[in-house]
C-alpha cells in the first residue's frame, strides 16, 4: 500500500511539471504564430498600399497590427486622411466599414469577416424610420452612426457617441428621433434637456445592456478608491454609478487624465488592452467579465491576414444610398 501511495504521488508530480511545461510550449507556438502572420500582414501593407483599421474591442493582436485603434468615425476619418492608401482594411463590425467605404469611395475597403455584422444596426429598418416620420413630421432624424448606410440615408444628420449631445443641441429643433440606440437615446435627451423619441422603441446592444448596477456597486465596495467610467450605450440605471460617462475614446482620455489609479469600466472587453497600453501603471477593471461582443471578436489575425492578401470581402455601398448617407455624415462633422 506505501508503495502504490509514493507511485501515485509520483504521478501527481510529473503530472504536476508536465502540464505548465506543455501549456508554455502552447503559448509559445501560440506567440511565434502572431510574430509571423503580423510580419507577414506587415509586409503585406507595404506592397499593396494599404492601411489597417483596428476598433477598440477588437482582439489584442489585431490592435497591435493595426495602423490605428480608435472608435469608428475615428478611424474613418484617419481612412481620409491616408491620401495614398489603396486599400483600407477595417477591423470591425459591418456598419463602421460602410463609413469608410461612404467617406473614401475612391479606396477598396476590405472587412476581414463577413459575419461580424452589429445586432443593434440590424434592430434599426428604413421602414420604422418611415413611419416614424410620418408620425412626427417636420421633425429632423438623427442616426446613431451604428446603423446601416441604407438607414443613414434616410437620415438628417449622423451622430457618435462621443458628439450626441452636441450634434443634438445644435439642432434647430426641441424635438428629434434618434435611432438605433435607446440607452443613448436617453442619455442625449438628458443632456440636452430636449424630447429624443427613439427608433426602434427598444434599441440596443446586447453587450453593454449586460452590466448591472449591482455588479459595480460590489466591485465600489471592493475598491473603495476606484473611479467608474461607462459608456452610454448601458442603461440609465448602470449610468447612474459612473463618475464618467462617455464613448470609448472618451474614457481612454479620461483614464489617462484621471488620478484615479484604479478603473473600473463598462464598456466591451477590448478596450482593456489599450486601456493598460496606455496607462501601465493603473489597473482596470472590468465591471462584467461576460461582455464580450462576439461580432467584433470574428475578426482573427488570421483573417485579416487572409482578406489582405486576396483582397476579398469588399465593401460596398449603392451609389444613391452612399451619396445621401455622406450627407448626413457631413453635416455630422459640420456640427461637431
Amino acid at each position: 500500500m506505501e508503495q502504490l501511495c509514493q507511485t501515485e504521488n509520483a504521478d501527481l508530480t510529473a503530472k504536476r511539471i508536465y502540464l505548465p511545461m506543455g501549456l508554455e510550449t502552447l503559448r509559445q507556438g501560440l506567440r511565434d504564430k502572431i510574430m509571423d502572420l503580423t510580419h507577414e500582414i506587415s509586409m503585406l501593407k507595404k506592397t499593396k498600399n494599404a492601411v489597417i483599421l483596428a476598433h477598440n474591442y477588437q482582439r489584442p493582436e489585431v490592435q497591435d497590427v493595426a495602423d490605428y485603434v480608435g472608435d469608428s468615425i475615428e478611424l474613418s476619418r484617419k481612412a481620409m486622411e491616408e491620401k495614398d492608401a489603396r486599400i483600407i482594411v477595417f477591423s470591425a463590425v459591418d456598419f463602421m466599414a460602410e463609413s469608410a467605404a461612404i467617406l473614401n469611395p475612391e479606396k477598396k475597403v476590405l472587412l476581414p469577416a463577413l459575419g461580424a455584422r452589429c445586432p443593434m444596426a440590424q434592430m434599426l429598418t428604413v421602414e420604422e424610420i418611415k413611419h416614424a416620420k410620418s408620425k412626427y413630421p417636420e421633425t429632423p432624424v438623427v442616426l446613431y452612426v451604428n446603423s446601416l448606410a441604407v438607414a443613414k440615408a434616410h437620415c438628417d444628420v449622423c451622430c457618435t457617441s462621443a458628439n450626441a449631445v452636441k450634434v443634438v443641441g445644435s439642432l434647430n429643433a426641441d424635438k428629434v428621433l434618434f435611432g438605433p440606440d435607446r440607452n443613448l437615446a436617453e442619455y442625449v435627451q438628458r443632456e440636452t434637456g430636449k424630447t429624443v423619441i427613439p427608433i426602434p422603441e427598444w434599441g440596443f446592444c446586447p453587450t453593454h445592456v449586460l452590466f448591472q448596477p449591482e455588479d459595480i456597486r460590489i466591485l465600489k465596495v471592493k475598491y473603495p478608491r476606484a473611479a467608474v467610467m461607462v459608456h452610454p450605450e448601458c442603461t440609465f440605471e448602470t449610468q447612474k454609478m459612473a463618475d464618467f460617462v462617455g464613448s470609448t475614446s472618451q474614457m481612454c482620455k479620461y483614464a489617462r487624465q484621471t488620478s484615479a489609479r484604479t478603473l473600473i469600466f463598462g464598456s466591451e472587453e477590448g478596450i482593456l488592452h489599450r486601456l493598460k497600453k496606455e496607462n501601465p501603471s493603473k489597473e482596470f477593471i472590468l465591471a462584467y467579465e461576460g461582455a464580450v461582443c462576439p461580432n467584433m471578436k470574428l475578426n482573427t489575425l488570421e483573417r485579416v491576414y487572409a482578406c489582405l492578401k486576396e483582397e476579398k470581402y469588399v465593401v460596398t455601398v449603392p451609389r444613391t444610398t452612399a451619396s445621401l448617407a455622406r450627407k448626413a455624415l457631413d453635416r455630422m462633422f459640420e456640427l461637431s
